[in-house]
């Protein structure tokens, strides 16, 4: 027998709650014939282009270490879609710093600006690690509220009533993982008129800007007085298919990066080469594939929204990302039971919205990232257990 010793766990370690959405579909392993609208994963394989750049590297023997900061040829081409796609212009050379995935940018960026005490806001319901990640940092995490009548967006009032003097850091992620909410220019201008008001620090994940349907994706960081108080945050995973290569990037002013990438040189040192090539590659002549990935997408968001509204879920239509989140509130069950009885008794796999903090209550987290014959068979499934719960008007 191994004897434990739960001292040697640090407390603010021993106190963070496990991902609701791995704990959730630890239960799905090994369970047949089951339909997984759960985990935010595309179902597409990485565009072919994409992964013959990251073999070509393999064959020319691109083993090495990279710089800290990354590839400078990937840099540059950062930069320069960056600067095209969101119209904020950066240095390559010292303001765009290549890490693993971007969860390890928005860990780095954390770490290099919060000092034990401060209040790092951010909207929810929201993607599981941004309180967890801020708890690590010694910071102390602030939800702000936002509601499906909203579409999910984040209201400047809402951010200023919870602001106070030891408010430090703002974290945006729009389009946002649950929900798909996007932000509409207007209401960015009033949070970045607050965030200059209130000498806020902004992080901005927009990890699924261009999965945007409908309407203009603006960063925060394009706004005038933003770019020298916001870290621009962005990845592969999932306009390209890329979640299995793990590279993200950070941008943003000087001293920022320079801290930022001091924390990466000591615990990553810098991501796989193999990585860096392939993300080259995607960004160089990956839209064509992107675009297409997207229109798929479009079309499962259509079916899904549909059929969830037809069996009287309520469900907002995303204008982004690939999640749909309807209420479950009028079957009378939490999320989490609605969940855990859909799985045991139609095998339909689905987060609950606490997954994604308290705000997720009565909420239900459906990826479309899977095949439309799945989505329509798992809706099938779906309106069965919805008919024998009280309550729901067909």
């Amino acid at each position: 027998m191994h004897q434990r010793f739960p001292g040697f766990v640090a407390r603010h370690v021993r106190g963070l709650p496990r991902s609701g959405i791995r704990e959730f579909f630890d239960l799905v392993v090994g369970v047949p014939d089951v339909i997984s609208l759960g985990v935010g994963e595309p179902d597409f394989v990485t565009p072919w282009h994409i992964r013959e750049a990251a073999i070509y590297a393999l064959e020319r023997g691109r083993t090495s270490y990279t710089s800290n900061l990354g590839l400078l040829k990937l840099r540059e081409a950062i930069a320069a879609t960056v600067q095209r796609r969101f119209h904020v212009t950066y240095d390559p050379r010292q303001e765009v710093l290549v890490t693993v995935g971007v969860s390890e940018a928005l860990d780095i960026a954390l770490r290099a600006v919060v000092n034990p005490g401060d209040e790092v806001l951010y909207h929810e319901p929201c993607y599981v690690s941004y309180s967890p990640s801020v708890v690590l940092t010694y910071g102390v995490p602030v939800p702000v509220p936002c509601h499906a009548a909203d579409g999910f967006a984040v209201r400047a009032d809402a951010i200023a009533e919870r602001l106070t003097p030891r408010s430090r850091v703002l974290v945006l992620n729009f389009p946002t993982n649950p929900t798909g909410g996007t932000m509409e220019r207007a209401e960015l201008e009033r949070i970045a008129a607050l965030a200059q008001r209130h000498d806020l620090l902004v992080i901005t994940d927009e990890i699924y800007s261009e999965l945007t349907y409908e309407g203009e994706h603006v960063s925060i960081a394009a706004l005038p007085g933003m770019r020298e108080r916001t870290v621009f945050l962005h990845g592969f995973s999932k306009a390209y298919a890329m979640t299995g290569f793990r590279i993200g990037y950070a941008c943003g002013p000087v001293d920022l990066v320079e801290a930022m990438m001091k924390i990466h040189q000591y615990s990553m040192l810098c991501a796989s080469i193999v990585s860096q090539e392939a993300a080259t590659e995607a960004l160089l002549n990956g839209d064509a594939a992107m675009v297409e990935m997207r229109e798929a997408y479009r079309a499962r968001r259509n079916l899904i929204v549909d059929a969830l509204n037809g069996m009287g879920l309520t469900c907002h239509r995303p204008r982004g990302a690939f999640y749909a989140f309807p209420s479950v509130a009028a079957t009378g069950l939490t999320a989490k039971d609605f969940a855990f009885r859909l799985l045991a008794e139609e095998k339909v796999a689905c987060v609950p919205g606490t997954a994604f903090g308290a705000g997720g209550e009565g909420f239900l987290r459906c990826c479309f990232a899977t095949a439309l014959d799945r989505i329509e068979e798992a809706m099938l499934r779906l309106g069965r257990f919805v008919q024998r719960c009280p309550g729901v008007r067909q």
